[in-house]
């Protein structure tokens, strides 16, 4: 059995379109500094309201990288 770390981090996604959006919009965003990402846990959801209609989707997620050795 390999013996490995892994750090977690939260960061949070935005998107006009959708949550789902916003959690690609989250990743890809990490992926380009971040290298040997493995798993996006979501942690919460919510939206911001603007003159009583959702104007953004917002998603926090825990995610998760490989420590090199």
């Amino acid at each position: 059995m390999s013996e490995s770390v892994y750090r977690v981090t939260e960061v949070v996604g935005v998107s006009s379109d959708s949550w789902e959006q916003a959690a690609r919009n989250a990743v890809e965003t990490v992926s380009g500094t971040v290298r040997d990402l493995r798993v996006a846990e979501v942690v919460r959801q919510d939206v911001t309201i603007t003159d009583g209609k959702v104007d953004e989707f917002r998603i926090r997620l825990d995610v998760s990288f490989k420590y090199d050795k």
